[in-house]
C-alpha cells in the first residue's frame, strides 16, 4: 500500500511542479493582468504553486524510501518520478498548449523512460 501511496503522491506533486513550472506560460497569454506582472511576481506566483509539490514531494519519498520502510530504493524512487514527470508533463502541455506536438522522437523517449524504470527493477 506505501507504493500506491508513494506514486499517487508523485502524481500529485508532478502536477503542481509542472503547474508551476510551465503554467505561467500559458497564464500569460490568458490573462492581461498576469503579462504585466514583473518576473519576481511571476517567481513568487510559481514559488506559492510549488510550495504544494513540496507538500506533497517529500512525504512521497518518504513514506516509499526502503530505509524508511517503503518499498523503493533511491534509484527507483528517482526513475519512477522522472516517468511521472514525464507523462504528467505530456498531459499538460496537449491540454494547456494546443501549438505544440507529439512527434514520434518525443514518443520514443517515453518508451526508453519506461525502459529505464524496467532496467531500475530489474534484480
Amino acid at each position: 500500500m506505501q507504493g500506491f501511496y508513494t506514486i499517487l503522491l508523485l502524481i500529485v506533486s508532478n502536477i503542481f511542479m509542472t503547474c508551476a513550472w510551465y503554467g505561467h506560460l500559458k497564464m500569460k497569454q490568458q490573462f492581461s493582468w498576469f503579462e504585466h506582472l514583473p518576473l519576481i511576481g511571476v517567481i513568487l506566483f510559481s514559488w506559492i504553486i510549488a510550495f504544494f509539490e513540496y507538500c506533497c514531494q517529500v512525504p512521497a519519498n518518504r513514506i516509499g524510501f526502503r530505509e524508511n520502510g517503503g518499498p523503493f530504493n533511491l534509484i527507483q524512487l528517482k526513475v519512477i518520478q522522472e516517468v511521472i514527470t514525464l507523462i504528467v508533463f505530456v498531459c499538460f502541455s496537449t491540454i494547456a498548449f494546443k501549438g505544440e506536438s507529439f512527434k514520434w522522437n518525443h514518443a520514443l523517449a517515453c518508451v526508453l523512460l519506461v525502459a529505464a524504470v524496467y532496467l531500475v527493477f530489474k534484480k
